[in-house]
């Protein structure tokens, strides 16, 4: 199941799918929210993971005013649900690990690039890239399992191998166990904001897409030997990091691609009987 309670989305990412059928806007808190989530629960399998932030991020910056996904989190933590959070955002570690530890909560932050100027490019109103690995060390201590989405991989922009070996590596010793990875994929809108955005750096990534693409349900995808070729190093770089990776949406199978309980990082949320480990007992008492 999927749970956004905004609309639109602050970070304004160049690559973000959603403003296809949403537009580039801030975002807005959906109304009755709260109400109409507690009335939906009630005819909802409880054996069935809720992912929070698929199509508009739950922690933008209008989250410290209006607190829906605090909210959220909440009645999902008292009513025992399994709850995967998809973030760039990073309140969650300064106000929400006190309701994440005592639940059956994971977390899987976005962390495209290390290289902060590049992030300042692709996504603009997204916390740095830094702040998003300090936000994901603090939660890992605290107890919540972590994956981190190296999501999407554009070429030209953040898929130089050495980056992402050094960005994987940092993930690692964040505390994250799970590398989830695929590439962009292109909508005429997103294609057209990095096409102005990067000059003529973007005027090669449409002739990737535009000229040599595949149309796949509505996107354009790259050919499958590029989308091989740039997802490599980040799967190479996780396996030498000792960590679970998946490609997803991609058309890529086997081991070599996939070797974790999930695609999406809900294999990482904590069951019932589950232990955790000393950081989460100290997070509880502190």
């Amino acid at each position: 199941m999927s749970l956004n309670p905004y609309t639109g989305c602050s970070f304004k990412c160049l690559y973000c799918y959603a403003t296809a059928y949403i537009g580039l806007r801030d975002s807005s808190p959906k109304k009755q929210f709260i109400a109409r989530l507690a009335r939906d629960l009630r005819r909802y399998d409880k054996r069935i993971p809720i992912n929070i932030g698929t199509s508009s991020d739950p922690y933008p910056p209008e989250e410290a005013y209006y607190g829906l996904t605090r909210a959220a989190l909440k009645l999902l933590v008292a009513e025992n649900r399994k709850v995967l959070v998809t973030t760039k955002g990073t309140l969650y570690a300064k106000r929400d690990l006190d309701l994440m530890v005592k639940g059956h909560v994971a977390i899987t932050p976005t962390i495209t690039t290390l290289d902060p100027s590049i992030s300042l490019y692709v996504e603009p109103g997204a916390p740095t890239p830094v702040s998003r690995l300090n936000a994901l060390r603090t939660a890992t201590r605290a107890g919540v399992p972590a994956g981190v989405r190296v999501d999407p991989i554009i070429p030209y922009l953040n898929d130089d191998p050495y980056m992402i070996e050094d960005l994987i590596g940092s993930i690692a010793e964040a505390g994250a166990v799970f590398v989830v990875t695929s590439t962009y994929k292109a909508r005429p809108d997103s294609l057209k904001r990095l096409v102005s955005a990067f000059g003529g750096l973007g005027e090669r990534i449409r002739k990737l897409y535009s000229e040599q693409g595949v149309k796949v349900n509505g996107y354009i995808y790259l050919r499958k030997s590029l989308r091989e070729k740039l997802l490599g190093p980040v799967i190479d770089a996780a396996r030498r990091a000792g960590m679970e990776y998946a490609v997803c949406r991609e058309g890529l199978t086997g081991k070599l691609w996939f070797n974790a309980g999930s695609c999406d990082g809900t294999h990482l949320i904590p069951g019932p009987g589950d232990r955790r480990d000393e950081g989460l007992r100290r997070w509880l008492h502190s």
